[in-house]
């Protein structure tokens, strides 16, 4: 590795698993100092673990990152433990796959507590420390669906549309006080949430077909593909890149 997040102190929200959990792998044996705060305690230390068997530094702190009060106790604990924070990456979402016209409010108003309060809440929580500390890297999950719409997906999709412009908000608002907030937008994934996806819409006579997904993207993508990107997004190495939208899924959204 080259040590490309060396002296930096990194929380990724969702970092248990998945494209968070490779994330959590990567930006370790890249020298950064990891916090992942998560609600599935198990499959975090599990991680953790493993980053510190392969010796790197990285700790968990269990929480709803829906919720304000456990953000905020999970930010100071960070903080406390491993010095303030200057690269965040907000990765923490899940999906709800259904007939718009069955969508509940109750979903409405959960799925947007998941995917987006909690950009909000996380951001406002690390922003004064790391502007304190002269700047810092914000990287969210974002999606294909902010910009390529699916039928099922007329939630999850909204809640990606609001990550994409949060993102760039950010960046605009906070960019003299040398923070950068970028966006990662996956395609079609091999995670527990990809693969639930392809299923559901599958279910649903959506044709997400191996097919299908190989004539968008060429072939489902792995965990690693988003890690990778957002290690570029979150070190000096995009230090000129601020409020941009990466999309990793292998020109799906170039067609």
């Amino acid at each position: 590795m080259t040590n490309r997040l060396a002296g930096k102190v990194a929380i990724i929200s969702g970092g248990a698993t998945g494209m968070g959990g490779a994330s959590s792998r990567l930006f370790a044996a890249e020298g950064a100092k990891v916090a992942i705060i998560d609600r599935n305690a198990d499959a975090a230390e599990e991680t953790a673990a493993a980053i510190r068997k392969a010796g790197g530094v990285c700790e968990v702190f269990v929480a709803d990152v829906s919720d304000e009060a456990q953000v905020e106790s999970a930010v100071r604990q960070v903080e406390s433990s491993l010095g303030t924070v200057t690269v965040l990456f907000n990765h923490a979402g899940t999906i709800v796959i259904k007939p718009f016209l069955e969508t509940t409010l109750e979903e409405w108003d959960w799925l947007h507590a998941v995917n987006v309060r909690s950009m909000f809440l996380m951001t406002r929580a690390v922003l004064p420390g790391m502007i304190a500390a002269g700047g810092g890297s914000i990287v969210c999950t974002s999606s294909i669906s902010a910009v390529a719409a699916t039928p099922m997906e007329v939630l999850y999709d909204t809640t990606k549309g609001a990550v994409h412009m949060f993102a760039r908000a950010i960046a605009v608002e906070f960019r003299d006080r040398n923070i950068r907030c970028n966006a990662v937008c996956p395609g079609f994934i091999r995670t527990p949430h990809g693969l639930r996806e392809v299923a559901e819409l599958t279910a649903h006579g959506v044709d997400v077909s191996e097919s299908a997904i190989a004539a968008q993207q060429g072939r489902i993508g792995e965990p690693e593909d988003v890690a990778r990107a957002a290690l570029y997004l979150a070190s000096d190495d995009s230090q000129f890149v601020n409020g941009v939208h990466l999309f990793v899924d292998n020109g799906f959204t170039a067609i």
